[in-house]
């Protein structure tokens, strides 16, 4: 395979020294500020450091809406130009060591040469992604009227099959997950038998899950609308949590932002699963809507810090099960998809650090006195106060960006990649789930 460009660590280095005085300043203010609530900032700067989410394959290609997709210059057109991009954002940001592949799209014809590639990219994989609501050239059934819930038991285990397919690829690739979402359900009254549909799923999930390794996990992720309006199969948190626990230790649920009605209350969903020892982790993105699949902390910054505020009080109390798998699930129609994603990365690893910030005990002592208004702002405090240096210098430190998205656009890598990769006629970049 021919050397394609990269962005060298020296110019990276070279951008940071441009910022470097004005970082340190602003961390040293921050400091001051932090000493006199008693917080060492140096902890903060190795949880920055230690923060990790996966991105998806499928998000550094152009999204698009049900009306159209407008494709971006030097997009990636196989699963290998993927992950050069994904290498890049990983590189710049450092918290993003991990990709999350969907099978068939990511479909490779060398699962070990695929890994040892990434590998050479300092990339590992996350969960396993697969697809039965999409239906594939030369497949034999049609997933039109659903997959693991359909009437017809052929069609039903031919996703089953492909589903079991994703969990040998993906041992060969390294994954320790298997991410399941379905687009079964019905845009009309008396089209499905609710129950039936539910008995079929759990029938068809159990054949997955049995052909899991022993330390492997598998993740159920829920949506309450979308691609079937009037009903949809796995609905909501309750019915995911229900699956999980009809399934076993190993099957959990996977939480993706956008998959609520508007101002659900998501970090108590989030703080149930935790309860249950169900949580599996998240798909990360934003909303305005619906499933719009923004880009995280873009529309709801306060709503994304309240989720991580549930997730630090369970990982200083140590709850059991708690090891959530964090990635990035997002659409990007009108951005750069490695902006997006190196943008959203950095915000959540914002959110992480001021949740480490929350005074635990005063936000106890104002809960059981019953005092909401001291309560909000132990919380305000905490969400207020700019992490920013943090993050700069966590990054620095480990040999990433000050300022990923200055640094990305000076490198003119997005016009390298224009010229190693001239559009294929009728290529497109994949879906968003």
């Amino acid at each position: 395979m021919a050397t394609n460009f990269e962005i060298e660590d020296s110019f990276i280095a070279k951008q940071n020294e441009k910022a470097r005085a004005w970082t340190e300043e602003d961390y040293a203010h921050l400091a001051k500020q932090l000493r006199r609530q008693n917080v060492d900032i140096e902890d903060l700067v190795k949880k920055a450091q230690a923060f990790r989410v996966a991105v998806p394959s499928w998000g550094v290609g152009t999204g698009g809406t049900r009306f159209a997709r407008f494709a971006g210059i030097g997009e990636p057109r196989d699963i290998y130009e993927k992950l050069e991009d994904c290498g890049t954002i990983f590189k710049l940001v450092r918290s993003t060591p991990a990709v999350s592949l969907h099978i068939p799209w990511d479909q490779p014809d060398d699962a070990t040469k695929l890994r040892e590639f990434a590998g050479a990219h300092g990339l590992s994989f996350d969960a396993m992604n697969s697809n039965t609501f999409q239906d594939q050239l030369g497949q034999e059934h049609s997933y039109k009227f659903g997959s693991l819930t359909h009437p017809d038991k052929a069609v039903r285990d031919q996703a089953i099959a492909h589903n079991v397919e994703c969990i040998e690829i993906g041992k060969t690739l390294g994954s320790k997950a298997h991410t399941v979402w379905i687009g079964d359900g019905g845009n009309f009254p008396g089209q499905q038998n609710f129950r039936r549909a539910l008995k079929r799923y759990l029938e068809s999930m159990r054949e997955i899950y049995a052909a899991l390794p022993d330390d492997w996990r598998v993740f159920i992720e829920h949506k309450f609308y979308e691609p079937a309006f009037y009903s949809t199969v796995i609905n909501d948190w309750g019915t995911s949590y229900y699956c999980a626990r009809e399934l076993g230790p190993k099957a959990f649920c996977l939480v993706d932002l956008g998959h609520h009605a508007p101002n659900v209350n998501i970090e108590m969903i989030v703080a149930r699963l935790i309860q249950f020892g169900k949580l599996a982790g998240f798909h990360f993105n934003d909303s305005k809507y619906g499933d719009d699949d923004l880009d995280s902390g873009s529309i709801k910054p306060f709503q994304l810090f309240l989720i991580f505020n549930e997730l630090v009080e369970a990982e200083l109390s140590n709850e059991p099960n708690f090891n959530p798998a964090y990635m990035l699930d997002q659409s990007h129609n009108v951005t750069d998809p490695i902006e997006s994603l190196m943008m959203s990365a950095v915000e959540l690893v914002r959110a992480y650090v001021q949740a480490q910030l929350v005074d635990r005990a005063a936000l106890t002592e104002a809960q059981e006195r019953c005092d909401p208004l001291l309560a909000l702002s132990v919380l305000k405090q905490a969400f207020t106060t700019d992490v920013a240096p943090i993050l700069a210098l966590a990054r620095a430190r480990t040999g990433g960006a000050i300022d990923p998205i200055g640094t990305y656009r000076a490198s003119r890598y997005r016009q390298y990649k224009h010229e190693e990769r001239p559009a294929r006629k009728g290529a497109a970049a994949s879906g968003i789930v």
